[in-house]
């Protein structure tokens, strides 16, 4: 008995159209066979999780790029956004150095992570498959910069890096 044809691999020569709720499509290859795609854990969630493909214990203090076997192909206009997972962050330190990491459109290598453990005494044990962080898509503008010699001015004006004060300033 004969096998159905396969569905043709999808491309950027087609439109692609959502499936289930999907606002957009990612096209996603995988380095390394093992690596899971990316998975929103609830309906409605922002992040998608991203998992290392690579065992790696980082001491107190250390930082680390690692490896999620995965590239993407993101929608032009779109980009992705690599933020900390917020239990790793509470239970043991574990932050992300460029948080958010950007991913632009037209980038095509592997999605990597650059780690850091920001515990001062516990080293932080990572096994191939762990989750280590969230992928957010986001649609993103490209702006044309202009030079002028004068910017118009507003209430806050030049105030920045804590010109607001803390919260008894807001209550005063």
């Amino acid at each position: 008995m004969t096998q159905p044809p396969s569905p043709p691999e999808p491309s950027f020569r087609e439109p692609l159209e959502p499936r289930s709720g999907a606002s957009c499509r990612v096209l996603v290859r995988r380095l390394d066979p093992a690596a899971p795609l990316p998975r929103y854990a609830h309906a409605g969630d922002a992040g998608a999780d991203l998992a290392t493909m690579e065992d790696a214990v980082l001491a107190p203090g250390e930082r680390r790029l690692v490896g999620t076997g995965l590239a993407l192909a993101l929608p032009v206009g779109q980009a992705g956004f690599i933020h900390p997972r917020s239990g790793l962050a509470a239970r043991c330190g574990l932050a992300i150095v460029n948080a958010p990491g950007t991913v632009d459109a037209g980038y095509r290598g592997e999605i990597k992570v650059c780690l850091l453990n920001t515990d001062r005494i516990q080293p932080i044990e990572l096994r191939r498959g762990d989750l280590i962080a969230q992928l957010v898509i986001q649609k993103v503008e490209q702006a044309e910069f202009l030079e002028t010699s004068d910017l118009e001015e507003t209430e806050r004006g030049s105030g920045g890096y804590g010109s607001t004060g803390g919260v008894a300033a807001w209550q005063g």
